[in-house]
């Protein structure tokens, strides 16, 4: 996201006084970046090398949604999540090594939502990802590259997880290049200047099983990989944040997100045409209204919403499939496939955080 889950969940697990968190932007997320580095702008990001990890950064994650339907078409969500976070700057073999790892997976329909976790710790195998050949993995989840030397790891891949009542085997092939979201891939996240380095993969086609209940379905769609990375990427009176990703039907792409503050929050947007090219949007382009709140696990969330981009005239109400696609995880967040209709009309996945 972009500003993902990533940024509070590996945090929220390894933050050791919840207290001083609060105080230190949501999730502790605008903590002292002392030791670490950070991002600089100008730094330009680096294919295959930056597919893989980066733990000299305190926070990392490899994350894709997809909107799919079945073959009879009925609309559902897939979302891959391996996220690594960093209680030092370094790499270290065996247990002694400091890289923590979380893998989340969820498959959401319009009447149900699946969920589930997975921990991990570097240094011993269990979890981590390769740049050549490309290879993420958490235990037996893993997305990996099924292209031949010479070849970008991220044009295709499979995706696999699985949960107690769900399995989804999927494969992921790119339609369009890699994006550089915010400039050349610094995303700027907040009016005191902290930034991630984010890029995307929005292009893939998808194609694949999804067992569910029992019961396996052939499935196809679209899928969206956000990479991010940083090691202070919040200001210290952010509060959460709401995360739109959009496969417009004309096969342009959007993505956009606020973050909330005390007052008006900070946007951001990128607007990508159908044959991959980015035009990035400065903080104050886009608007966003909640339109409709329900009760999730006894929380109000907004999940319909109208956004705006008057320059591209952009005017959409965003709709979700399932009201109730809460993730239950360590450190809970509300995230699920939406679909828009007004001056366009698409389907994307929605994100929201710290409600």
């Amino acid at each position: 996201m972009n500003v993902k889950a990533g940024f509070f969940i590996v945090f929220a697990l390894i933050t050791a006084a919840p207290v001083a968190a609060v105080a230190q932007g949501f999730a502790g997320l605008g903590s002292n970046a002392e030791g670490f580095t950070v991002p600089q702008k100008g730094v330009a990001l680096q294919f295959p090398h930056d597919h893989a990890a980066h733990p000299d950064f305190r926070i990392e994650w490899w994350y894709v949604t997809a909107n799919l339907e079945t073959v009879d078409g009925r609309p559902l969500g897939a979302q891959w999540t391996l996220f690594r976070s960093a209680l030092a700057p370094q790499e270290r073999a065996g247990w002694s090594d400091p890289q923590i790892w979380i893998g989340h997976a969820a498959i959401t329909t319009a009447t149900s939502h699946h969920v589930t976790e997975k921990f991990g710790r570097g240094g011993v195998g269990q979890a981590g990802v390769a740049a050549e050949p490309f290879a993420a993995w958490i235990d037996d989840w893993q997305m990996k590259s099924i292209l031949t030397a010479g070849q970008d790891g991220l044009d295709g891949v499979s995706l696999k997880a699985s949960g107690k009542d769900f399995s989804y085997d999927l494969t992921l092939k790119a339609q369009g290049p890699l994006i550089l979201q915010g400039d050349h891939g610094y995303s700027v996240k907040s009016l005191a200047g902290q930034a991630s380095y984010y890029y995307s993969q929005p292009f893939y086609a998808v194609t694949g099983r999804v067992e569910l209940d029992g019961q396996s379905v052939e499935v196809k769609g679209k899928a969206w990989l956000d990479r991010e990375w940083s090691s202070q990427p919040l200001a210290a009176d952010q509060t959460g944040w709401d995360w739109f990703s959009l496969h417009l039907d004309s096969g342009e792409k959007v993505m956009a997100f606020r973050l909330r503050d005390s007052g008006e929050g900070y946007t951001s947007a990128n607007w990508i045409s159908a044959d991959g090219t980015p035009s990035p949007l400065a903080s104050g382009d886009v608007s966003f209204e909640p339109l409709r709140s329900a009760d999730v696990n006894g929380k109000s969330i907004p999940v319909e919403w109208r956004m705006r981009i008057p320059s591209r005239g952009l005017d959409i109400t965003t709709k979700a499939l399932n009201d109730q696609a809460w993730m239950a995880t360590s450190t809970p967040y509300w995230e699920g496939p939406i679909t828009f209709e007004g001056s366009a009309s698409g389907r994307g996945y929605l994100e929201m955080t710290g409600y």
